[in-house]
């Protein structure tokens, strides 16, 4: 599978969420270092420099992710929260985030890995409670599990991204009608 990371969805914290592929089949971890992490802050754009990290990072930004996907997953249902997920985000949000600092060149964010997890919590929490819930939608591919904001008109967008996920759906689709189609007789 592709190690790329992928920002499809619409939100820092919907894209971090989705840093565990395929969830509901083959399940493919994208956070495997503290490397592979630190390159998902730094392409994501949340920090311009970040400092080395460790396995504990790894594990912490893993639980938060996790508690954050099962947040996503129940405001998306409309169901109640989940206590322990809360307990997770919450203390997460609550730890130093990133601080930019103006530098000659212009702002610039440097930060640990505790940082950049904690502004990725923070950016949840705002987005868990804020206006775009409604817009919460899962990935229409059924091997890809990724929660996206569908700001499409009607909001009848299906897919998480179009490269990602929308060409294997269409192209499913048409293969699909063109099988079924009658044949042309002459």
């Amino acid at each position: 599978m592709n190690l790329d990371h992928v920002f499809v969805c619409g939100h820092p914290a919907l894209d971090f969420a989705a840093t565990l592929r395929a969830r509901r089949s083959s399940r493919f971890e994208v956070l495997v270092t503290p490397e592979r992490l630190n390159a998902w802050y730094l392409e994501s754009g949340l920090v311009d420099a970040i400092t080395p990290g460790d396995e504990e990072d790894v594990r912490e930004a893993r639980t938060v992710r996790e508690a954050v996907y099962r947040l996503l997953t129940k405001r998306r249902l409309g169901e109640e929260f989940d206590g322990d997920a809360l307990a997770v985000l919450n203390g997460a949000a609550r730890e130093t985030p990133v601080t930019p600092q103006l530098t000659v060149a212009g702002r610039h964010n440097e930060a640990t890995p505790g940082q950049a997890l904690a502004t990725v919590a923070r950016q949840a929490v705002e987005l868990l409670s804020g206006p775009d819930v409604p817009l919460l939608k899962e990935c229409g591919n059924p091997e890809c599990t990724r929660v996206y904001i569908d700001r499409s008109r009607g909001m009848r967008r299906q897919w998480c991204g179009m490269e990602s996920c929308g060409n294997k759906l269409k192209a499913a689709a048409y293969r699909a009608r063109k099988k079924t189609a009658p044949a042309v007789t002459a």
